[in-house]
């Protein structure tokens, strides 16, 4: 498999409602390697969500060609999409979305219903994800009973528990304090130096930023040239 996990042409999402006519991303090109840390940044509506969506086969392209790990995702049907998206994509949200009556071990088994393993394996798998993030003592806890900084890594641990190949963060940070957000940033860095993932993080916070290997920006729906900055940007 070529070290390019993420490539994409031209791609571009307009949304058409009634007389409104929105370009969220146009002609946006990035490649993403084996291995990177990578922060798109820029301003609340720039297209980086939207660039993320995309990339997880979330949402479908308006035009433009998109291939991940190999696959042209253009050309997949809603289960084939669905299937390819379990097995290698983690999703981390910034509003965690875990399941109030389910605990964390329950929550981070989720993903796994959808494959071949056995209740047994699956919790198994799910305990062993949290004792990565650091939860291995909040298993049997609630949501409402971890704070917000615990909710995160539990919704992480139910990124990576199917072995992902990459990981996509879409301002995981933003409803964390200073310290939760640390430590969330610390968790995404590990998972990238010492098991590999390949991480893509969106976030409009330069601090979050510094914890990638590489920066693109994105504004007003365009992905700027490696290495240029919008007006305005430090």
């Amino acid at each position: 498999m070529s070290d390019v996990v993420i490539k994409t042409r031209n791609l571009t999402k307009e949304y058409i409602r009634d007389e409104f006519h929105v370009v969220a991303l146009k002609d946006a090109e990035i490649e993403v390697h084996r291995g990177d840390f990578v922060a798109l940044m820029g301003p609340s509506g720039s297209g980086k969500s939207t660039l993320l969506h995309l990339v997880a086969a979330m949402d479908r392209p308006t035009s433009g060609e998109i291939e991940v790990l190999g696959s042209k995702l253009n050309g997949l049907n809603d289960g084939a999409i669905a299937r390819w998206r379990n097995r290698h994509v983690g999703f981390v949200f910034q509003s965690f979305n875990l399941i109030p009556v389910l605990t964390a071990l329950e929550n981070v088994e989720l993903p796994l219903k959808l494959t071949h393993l056995k209740k047994g394996e699956r919790m198994q798998h799910a305990a062993t994800a949290l004792k990565l993030v650091g939860l291995g003592d909040r298993l049997g806890h609630f949501p409402r009973q971890l704070s917000g900084g615990q909710e995160q890594r539990v919704a992480i641990a139910r990124a990576i528990v199917t072995d992902p190949d990459i990981l996509l963060c879409d301002e995981p940070t933003g409803n964390l304090d200073a310290k939760s957000a640390q430590e969330v940033l610390s968790l995404l860095a590990k998972l990238n130096k010492e098991h590999g993932k390949t991480v893509v993080l969106v976030t409009h916070d330069p601090h979050a930023a510094h914890y990638a290997s590489k920066v693109r920006y994105i504004d007003k729906g365009e992905l700027l040239p490696d290495g240029t900055k919008p007006e305005g940007w430090n």
